[in-house]
């Protein structure tokens, strides 16, 4: 017997069983998972073709990462303790403005060396892998922004407090809030912002809804806001003054070109006479021919897709894992595979405020909820420029998308999500076992009290007498029926 229970126990099923944390949550980045080992290795003809390589190999790495991004995942669950991840919380600004410091000067710091991919600094590698910057600093900032709002609501920045002894004026809320959270935001969206508006808009626009779901007030974010649009403004404004080879921020221009719909329409009816094989007119018309075959992709999926391997999109839309991954999960799986999919994402952020409901920690509900909005946010842009509903952003799938430094910093989101809700979970399972114990003994000292009440009644029935009653109490007075006490025959 004890054989077979050890036999039950190293089952697989039991395993699963035996996870703590939020379930769901554990479902849903599992799914997301295997959805992207299928849809990377369908998509990715094109890439195979250019690297002179073959999907296989690209899914041989795509696995790789997931088993990182697992493992990523369970060292975040194994962690028990919500004061490690506040306390490694509050360097999420420090790691983000160093990353962006070597990509604005343009030059190795140490072991950082920055590198241009698709004509911007947007990637720095280290020890040979490359990380994606703008994915640390979204992960990393929600982290600090988490910590920061705690800090202020229980006033516990201790340099501040420090340098108040001396100078009074540290120790002023406004001064707090403007050193610990509004500085960060600012210069983390300028550094962003010489790589990508886009991403500046989203990251800024996550940061500004995870400092107000930790509690800072609308009124106190009408001030900054306006700050930021100003900067934003004064940024434009710069760059339409600097020398063409020397912009501060390259991209805004053509970040800005985006907003109009009928730029790149109006602009190849431009070189309409030029020809079809020369540099202008193959930029033009690479610059339509993306989000118009992510429509196109969309489209011939219809309800049930074309089948797995059988996209042809694929071979038009050179990023078509990445940006436009979601127009080629419809093209092959049709609307219902598209459905499936946000219904993923929307689970997460339900299960999200189910977890937030169940923490009482102050820190643990803001990094939670940040991280959530932060995760589905993404996935809904993804899912809405695919859909030609916005203009184009470069914001991947979130978890199902191909790059490496994406899929981990997210699976990091994910681990540090699970962790929590496993707190959250374990401490609700003492307070309620704690709760039913208090219960249990309330109810026994409640039956112990209605029996010694009954017992002082008793007593004080059989002292009386009866009085009145008519029923005899002393033995003298119980009359004698002629009743054997030993024998009655």
């Amino acid at each position: 017997m004890a054989a077979e229970r050890t036999k039950k126990k190293n089952t697989l099923w039991n395993f699963l069983d035996n996870l703590e944390g939020d379930k769901v949550v554990w479902m849903i980045v599992l799914l997301l998972m295997l959805i992207s080992i299928v849809a990377i290795f369908s998509s990715t003809s094109q890439l195979a073709l250019q690297k002179g390589t073959t999907r296989v190999s690209i899914l041989k790495g795509q696995m790789m990462t997931i088993v990182g991004g697992l493992a990523v995942i369970l060292v975040c669950y194994s962690i028990k303790s919500l004061r490690f991840f506040r306390f490694f919380s509050q360097f999420g600004y420090l790691v983000s403005i160093v990353l962006l410091m070597v990509l604005a000067v343009h030059k190795p710091i140490g072991f950082l060396h920055p590198v241009m991919l698709n004509s911007a600094w947007r990637v720095i590698e280290v020890f040979g892998f490359q990380i994606h910057v703008f994915e640390v600093v979204k992960v990393a900032m929600v982290m600090y922004l988490a910590w920061a709002v705690n800090a202020f609501q229980t006033d516990s920045f201790a340099i501040a407090d420090r340098l108040s002894k001396a100078y009074p004026v540290f120790g002023k809320a406004w001064m707090k809030k403007l050193l610990y959270i509004y500085i960060p935001i600012f210069s983390v969206c300028i550094g962003i912002m010489m790589g990508s508006l886009s991403s500046t808009l989203f990251i800024g626009g996550i940061m500004f809804v995870t400092i107000l779901i930790g509690g800072m007030s609308i009124k106190d974010l009408l001030l900054p806001g306006a700050v930021g649009v100003a900067l934003l403004l004064g940024c434009v404004g710069i760059n339409a003054v600097a020398p063409e080879d020397h912009k501060p921020f390259p991209h805004l221009q053509s970040a800005l070109n985006r907003l109009d719909s009928e730029s790149d329409e109006k602009y190849m009816k431009d070189i309409a006479n030029e020809p079809q094989n020369s540099k202008q007119f193959q930029k033009a018309l690479d610059k339509m021919k993306q989000p118009v075959s992510a429509k196109i992709a969309i489209h011939e999926g219809g309800l049930f897709g074309k089948g797995p391997g059988r996209s042809t999109q694929r071979y038009v839309v050179p990023i078509m894992f990445e940006d436009y991954m979601f127009s080629f999960i419809v093209e092959e799986y049709g609307l219902m595979g598209g459905i499936l999919v946000i219904i993923l994402y929307i689970s997460l952020l339900a299960r999200g405020s189910i977890i937030v409901r169940n923490c009482d920690n102050h820190f643990a509900k803001t990094a939670i909820a940040g991280l959530v909005v932060l995760i589905t946010g993404q996935a809904m842009m993804h899912i809405m420029i695919n859909c030609d509903l916005g203009p184009l952003t470069g914001q991947t799938l979130p978890m199902v998308s191909l790059g490496k430094s994406s899929f981990l910093m997210f699976s990091l989101a994910f681990g540090i999500i699970l962790s929590i809700s496993r707190i959250a979970k374990r401490k609700i399972a003492r307070e309620a076992e704690s709760m039913g114990s208090i219960m249990g003994d309330g109810e026994r000292a409640g039956a112990r009290n209605e029996m010694e009440s009954t017992l002082e009644d008793l007593d004080e029935m059989e002292s009386s007498g009866f009085e009145g009653t008519g029923v005899p109490v002393h033995e003298n007075d119980i009359p004698d029926y002629g009743i054997d006490d030993h024998n009655n025959e």
